[in-house]
């Protein structure tokens, strides 16, 4: 059934791509789009105040090992997103969304076959894939 949903998502992108058909332009929207979810974000702090940073540089012990290396590292998110940021995010993430299927048509990639791969990776490697 995801697939199917996935599948549809990449269709209707297909069928609505109209404009910024170049794969220069599919290109420099997907950068714009990553950079509106970055900015989106920042505003979450900056201007509404939901969200709060407080990074400060992990102490890792010589001895830490992967697994514990886990609870060391920090999101240094305080906060939740309120609804007016949530909805200003996910609208963002969704433009995203639609140049990277964009891409993924052009370039003739499922963006379900993409999920799967990156899924047997993470289940492959657990842990030691370092992201």
């Amino acid at each position: 059934m995801k697939d199917l949903l996935i599948d549809h998502f990449q269709e209707t992108v297909n069928d609505l791509l109209i404009r910024h058909k170049s794969i220069l332009d599919v290109l420099s929207k997907l950068n714009e789009a990553s950079a509106r979810v970055h900015r989106a974000t920042v505003k979450a702090v900056t201007q509404c105040g939901c969200l709060k940073i407080d990074a400060k540089k992990p102490i890792i012990p010589e001895d830490a090992t992967i697994l514990q290396l886990k609870e060391i590292f920090d999101t240094h998110l305080k906060g939740e997103l309120c609804p007016n940021c949530k909805d200003t995010i996910e609208k963002e993430m969704g433009r995203l969304l639609f140049y990277l299927t964009a891409l993924c048509n052009h370039l003739d990639i499922n963006l379900y076959d993409v999920f799967i791969k990156e899924q047997k990776a993470l289940d492959t490697l657990n842990i030691f894939n370092f992201t």
